[in-house]
């Protein structure tokens, strides 16, 4: 199963960055209420869901979100079966807009164990593969976080991280390998270390005619991934914001040469569900032209 050419051309040369709209059951309700919709204001998954595909809907069929700017945009599965303006999300992301349509899989973490949190096991993976496949969807992202310099633990996530990115692979499509570093971890810079070493070991037994992106926390030493940007197994290094500020990420981002935005939060920082579709639409605009900047820095 062939990967789309034209959509691996657009990660790979295009410039802009990558829209992270896959806020999941844990994280929709901090996002709602940054977007000033309060937990008051809905009952039950459903409503609540409903609210937020609103709130991206709203983001997506925006004028300011265009292939210009945006490279690609990752969803919650919940999306890949809604629509954007009357067409199938990654249908409409990529024939309307040439945003190239990711999917996040994975169900979320693991309790911490060993100063690392795994991915829990995803159930059904093959088929949501087959089926994120048949939708136009290019590739998938998976989350796990690292919280403190434990070899042991490090290797483990990413033993996991590159087996699951395999099984994309394999069924056609690109992974997003993401091993997220706390931002707030006491040796996040020796964690560092630690981590582009053991993904450089990984990488070199990955098959350059299928590479994979990685999707890594901004790290504490301006540079510091060159190494992997310019790896062959690599097709692109997007950043997180983790928690940092847009104005803070961005800043942080343009320090590093050949690494684009993955942002969600950063994202939506400053829109609301009182804006009017004019306000809306311009807090978007500055939004993505600061993360286009720090990306194509």
């Amino acid at each position: 199963m062939a990967i789309n050419p034209q959509q691996k051309d657009r990660i790979a040369s295009g410039k802009g960055f990558i829209a992270a709209l896959d806020q999941s059951g844990g994280s929709t309700p901090k996002a709602l209420k940054l977007y000033g919709i309060d937990e008051s204001a809905y009952s039950g998954d459903a409503e609540m869901f409903a609210l937020v595909h609103q709130m991206r809907t709203r983001i997506v069929t925006s004028p300011a979100f265009t292939g210009e700017r945006v490279l690609g945009a990752i969803l919650f599965e919940r999306t890949l079966d809604d629509q954007f303006a009357g067409q199938d999300a990654a249908t409409y992301l990529w024939e309307t807009k040439q945003v190239v349509p990711f999917l996040k899989i994975d169900k979320g973490l693991e309790d911490e164990a060993n100063g690392v949190q795994m991915l829990k096991p995803i159930p059904g993976l093959a088929e949501l593969l087959a089926r994120a496949k048949a939708k136009g969807v290019f590739g998938t992202k998976e989350r796990s976080v690292i919280k403190a310099n434990n070899p042991a633990g490090i290797a483990a996530v990413l033993d996991q991280q590159f087996e699951l990115g395999q099984q994309v692979l394999d069924a056609g499509l690109v992974p997003i390998i993401e091993p997220e570093v706390d931002i707030k971890a006491a040796d996040k810079e020796a964690i560092e270390v630690e981590l582009k070493k053991g993904l450089l070991q990984r990488l070199d037994k990955i098959d350059p005619a299928t590479p994979v992106i990685l999707k890594l926390t901004l790290p504490s030493v301006d540079g510091f991934f060159k190494e992997l940007v310019e790896h062959p197994g690599v097709l692109k290094v997007v950043a997180l914001s983790g928690g940092y500020s847009r104005d803070d990420a961005n800043a942080r981002l343009a320090k590093n040469p050949g690494v684009i935005a993955s942002f969600s939060r950063a994202l939506t920082e400053g829109l609301t569900a009182q804006q009017s579709d004019e306000e809306f639409n311009q807090a978007l605009d500055a939004a993505i032209e600061s993360i286009y900047r720090a990306s194509i820095a």
